[in-house]
């Protein structure tokens, strides 16, 4: 007997990841840049902010936001840039800092104070950067901007790849462009991003091996659409999946520059999903029984590590997620507040320093400490497709990401329930 298969499309918001990298494009671009369909949420607003205080005029509209560029970077003489949770605001935005001409404090939430930041502080210092930091190179810092001639500098990514962004996207302001010597990296489809779309504006950076070059040069304006958040459609992918029913997420496709995609790709595929990327849509479709992938590497991918947690009860054998040490520094400790999410609801899992392993079982309701931390809720939320009684302590915490998310997903639901 054939199975009936519901279909239904979920409406994702624009990538934050693109929407701020493209902020920060179009502050150092020669004229005025258009950005179409950008995430309008908590951590890219302050972003926009964050540019604005510096001297470089974002306007929001309805679906495009406008940002008039200075290719000299910040003119404000001084400024206070208050990035909120947003930890892409805080680790691009002392680099945009370096290149004005003033002193500018750059801080946070007590979250955010809580995140290091020290090989990016490192890098701009070898630049002769003038910053003070709080003890352990911590926020709250003060940038004291000017003339970065560039050159070369050694960077240990291996926290975070958004201390390489953020030099990359900052360095063709540099007189002499700038030759990045990395020691160690995480998330290398992000930096691939950036690259991507720093060509898309008009600047060619090159990374062979453990060197990236980024040449001196102009990014130039244009109108840029951004385009779905392959992240946050990996909750709704993964809901496919613990259902057995169809997704579809129009605004990704076969031209999508997010390495994060791959979680529906490799990771679903690999657990027994049929996924089909179209121009500019993807379908996950799930199987009547979820496949455990065994063992899965995601350092590249580690913003997803919680979406493949949340479905691994739901699989025919343990699964074991591997090389995510960096999620233990991020909004919470990710692998502690997802494992302790899921042992609320009856699940039994093990931890190592970088490693997670989910046995498989049936969760049961319960109340889900989300730690602020807008990922375990909408995660969590996907196990709750199969087990009643599931809450979440802080629901509105997804407003960092995806304000709309419980409406769209509850919409995803009634939409099965009427096919």
């Amino acid at each position: 007997m054939t199975r009936a298969i519901r279909q239904a499309t979920a409406r994702v918001p624009g990538s934050k990841s693109v929407t701020a990298r493209a902020l920060l494009i179009a502050a150092l671009a020669d004229g005025t840049t258009r950005l179409r369909e950008p995430l309008v949420a908590a951590d890219t607003v302050a972003f926009a902010e964050g540019v604005a205080s510096l001297g470089l005029p974002v306007t929001r509209d309805a679906g495009v936001w406008t940002v008039t560029g200075d290719p000299g970077g910040p003119s404000s003489a001084a400024a206070t840039v208050w990035c909120h949770d947003s930890g892409t605001a805080a680790r691009f935005l002392p680099a945009l800092a370096a290149l004005g001409r003033g002193e500018y404090v750059v801080d946070a939430s007590a979250q955010m104070r809580a995140r290091p930041m020290g090989p990016l502080l490192d890098a701009l210092r070898q630049l002769g950067v003038g910053v003070q930091a709080q003890e352990g190179d911590r926020l709250p810092l003060v940038v004291r901007g000017g003339r970065v001639s560039g050159g070369t500098v050694r960077l240990d990514a291996g926290v975070s790849s958004q201390y390489l962004t953020a030099l990359c996207l900052a360095a063709p302001a540099m007189e002499k462009g700038l030759r990045i010597e990395i020691e160690d990296i995480v998330s290398v489809p992000y930096v691939e991003l950036t690259l991507a779309m720093m060509r898309d504006f008009g600047v060619d950076a090159t990374w062979e091996g453990s060197t990236i070059v980024v040449p001196p040069g102009t990014y130039q304006a244009r109108e840029y659409r951004i385009e779905a958040d392959a992240s946050t459609a990996s909750y709704f992918f993964a809901a496919a999946a613990v259902t057995g029913n169809t997704v579809v997420v129009p605004g990704l496709g076969r031209r999508c520059v997010q390495g994060d995609l791959r979680f529906a790709t490799e990771v679903l595929a690999s657990m027994g999903c049929r996924v089909e990327v179209g121009a500019d849509e993807v379908a996950v479709t799930g199987p009547e029984r979820l496949r455990s992938p065994g063992e899965v590497v995601m350092r590249d991918i580690s913003d997803t590590m919680m979406t493949l947690a949340a479905i691994a009860p739901y699989a025919d054998a343990p699964v074991r997620i591997t090389d995510v040490a960096n999620c233990r520094v991020k909004e919470s400790d990710r692998i502690d507040a997802i494992t302790t999410a899921l042992g609320v609801c009856g699940i039994t899992t093990r931890t190592g320093p970088d490693w997670l392993e989910i046995e498989p079982g049936q969760p049961h309701g319960g109340v889900v400490e989300t730690r602020a931390d807008h990922r375990i809720a909408m995660s969590m939320s996907v196990t709750g497709l199969r087990a009643a009684g599931i809450e979440l302590d802080d629901p509105s915490c997804v407003a960092k990401t995806f304000p709309g998310f419980h409406e769209e997903f509850a919409a995803l639901r009634t939409a099965w329930a009427r096919s």
